[in-house]
Parts: C-alpha cells; sequence; structure tokens
C-alpha cells in the first residue's frame, strides 16, 4: 500500500544509493511576496528523480529474479536509472525498450550502463505495447515506470519526504506530470505530513492526459499528443495515479511548448542550470500564469537534466 510508511521504509532502503538533492532558493523567480525553491533532481546519478523509483524495487528483488533479468519500458529517463541501477546492483540482463523520438542523449545513456536497447514504436504508448507484449512472453520482472507499483511510487515520494523534512514551511509544491507517479509520491508524503500542502502538477498543452482524466473522470492509459520537446510528459497516465488523483493534486496547469523554450534558455544563462524540458514545465507555469497563487513558499521540483545537446545549443543561439 502506498502511504507514508512504505515511503519512510523506501527512503532508509535507498539513501545509500542516492543524493538527498537540495531545495535551493531562486535569486531570480522568487520576489517580495514568494520564494521560490529549486529542488533538482537532475544531480542524481542518472540525472533524474527516476533513480529513486528503480532502486526501491531493484532492492527489492528476490535473487532468482535478479538472475532471470529485468525489462523497462521508457521515454529516456527510466530506462537510464534502471540501466544505472542494474549496473550497480550487478544485475546482467536487462532489456530497456524506447520510442523511436527518444533523444540520443538519453539512448546513450542507457547503453553505456550495460542494458541492451531495443527501439520500437514512435510514441511511449506504441513502445509500452511492444514492451509489455515482451515481458508477457518471457520470465523477467517488469519494472513500472509509472503504472500501477507502490515501490516504484514510493521512491518517487521520497523526493517529497526529503522537501518537508528539509523546509517544513513549503506550502506549494509544483510537480511536472507525465505518467504521474513523480507527483503522486510527492503529494502522498508531502499531505501525509502536512495536509494542508498544495500539490500542483504542470502539464504541456500538447498533452494534457492527466487533466482530462481528472476532469472526466476517465482513466486515460493512452492519450494522443501534438509534438513537444517534452518526450518524458507524452502519453497516458498510470492507473494508480488516477486513482490518487482526486486527493493528492490539487490543481493542474497547462504550459506553453514556446515558454518551455524560453526557460530552457533561461535556466542556463541565468539560473545556471541545464536541465531537460520537461524540468522546465514548472518554471513555464511561473510565466504562462503570472496571476494564480503559487504560495509563499514553493518548491519547485525539477525532475532531470538529461537535455538534446542540439536543442540546447540551437535556443541558446
Amino acid at each position: 500500500m502506498l502511504d507514508l510508511k512504505l515511503i519512510l521504509e523506501t527512503k532508509k532502503l535507498i539513501d545509500p544509493y542516492i543524493y538527498e538533492t537540495l531545495l535551493d532558493h531562486s535569486v531570480y523567480l522568487s520576489t517580495n511576496k514568494r520564494n521560490i525553491y529549486f529542488k533538482n533532481e537532475g544531480l542524481q546519478h542518472s540525472k533524474s528523480f527516476k533513480l529513486r523509483g528503480a532502486f526501491s524495487k531493484l532492492l527489492r528483488l528476490t535473487e532468482t529474479e535478479k538472475q532471470n533479468g529485468v525489462v523497462a519500458v521508457s521515454s529516456g529517463n527510466h530506462g537510464i536509472a534502471v540501466s544505472y541501477a542494474c549496473k550497480v546492483l550487478n544485475i546482467e540482463n536487462v532489456l530497456i525498450f524506447v520510442p523511436k523520438n527518444t533523444p540520443a542523449s538519453k539512448t546513450e545513456k542507457i547503453e553505456h550502463y550495460g542494458a541492451k536497447l531495443i527501439i520500437e514504436g514512435d510514441t511511449y504508448d506504441e513502445a509500452h505495447h511492444i514492451g509489455m507484449r515482451y515481458v508477457n512472453e518471457h520470465q523477467m520482472t517488469y519494472v513500472d515506470a509509472y503504472d500501477n507499483d507502490p515501490l516504484i511510487y514510493a521512491g518517487q515520494g521520497t523526493a517529497g519526504l526529503e522537501i518537508m523534512m528539509k523546509q517544513p514551511t513549503i506550502d506549494t509544491i509544483i510537480v511536472p506530470v507525465g505518467g504521474g507517479g513523480l507527483i503522486t509520491g510527492i503529494g502522498t508524503a508531502a499531505k501525509a505530513i502536512n495536509p494542508k500542502v498544495r500539490i500542483i502538477g504542470i502539464q504541456t498543452e500538447a498533452c494534457p492526459a492527466m487533466k482530462a482524466s481528472m476532469e472526466e473522470n476517465i482513466l486515460y492509459s493512452k492519450y494522443p499528443s501534438k509534438p513537444s520537446l517534452c518526450e518524458a510528459l507524452i502519453g497516458g497516465i498510470g492507473e494508480l495515479a488516477y486513482e490518487r488523483s482526486q486527493d493528492i493534486i490539487d490543481d493542474i496547469l497547462l504550459v506553453k511548448e514556446e515558454t518551455i523554450k524560453k526557460v530552457i534558455k533561461h535556466m542556463i544563462t541565468k539560473e545556471k542550470l541545464i536541465i531537460e524540458a520537461s524540468s522546465c514545465t514548472v518554471i513555464a507555469a511561473l510565466m504562462d500564469h503570472p496571476e494564480y497563487d503559487f504560495g509563499k513558499e514553493t518548491a519547485l521540483l525539477l525532475s532531470g537534466s538529461n537535455i538534446d545537446t542540439e536543442l540546447m545549443i540551437q535556443l541558446i543561439k
């Protein structure tokens, strides 16, 4: 069961393998009415928060499961995390399925850490369908990216636990939303500690799957998308995320792709941080919704820093 107890147990389990990333005050985004803090998960070994969930799952495998190997389906960051964690834990038989639009900055790292990379499908949802068919045909453990595994959600939730333990005055946490595992885990931990804390999810206008699911009371496990810089946020949402959404998520805001481009440049030239487009959505929300009440002590979850190099150079120029 996904609750604070499981998240606390998970933090103790994975602490030797991950960084407790800091809450870093933003000079440029803070005002005299609001303090903004970055929790930059791009500083993890795999350059994203996904390492938390990967270690949470893999550290609990039996020896037989490790020997049989693992499979993951990913838009990039989850695959990197699983590949890295398996290398650390000496799990040798590792397959990662990714869609064709996965940036080279991510596929190169998946292979670097030792996993076998399989590129299939034009979208994440297509890659997921192909990967799950493989899982069903082989005796390997599936390491879920976001759908329905409480152990994965608990791993992601340790980031929320750290925010509230580090700074109990935080009244709002803003989180990018793809499949929903990150915001659900963070919200579960944060609201258990302080039920009044607001959890705000951010999605690109190109793929508002969570917003549509919550408004229409329909689980969109697959969702059509327009072209987007945020490949990590494209596709449907997870079953457990949908089940918890009404209790965990206080609001979902959408941001423009053009604003995300501006934020990438702002973060590099002003904040001196390299973060990927999906992470930039939380800053884009401040720009696209200037009249919105984002609280007085606000934490922005920067989900990863595996940005495509060519995109980064292009936007700087």
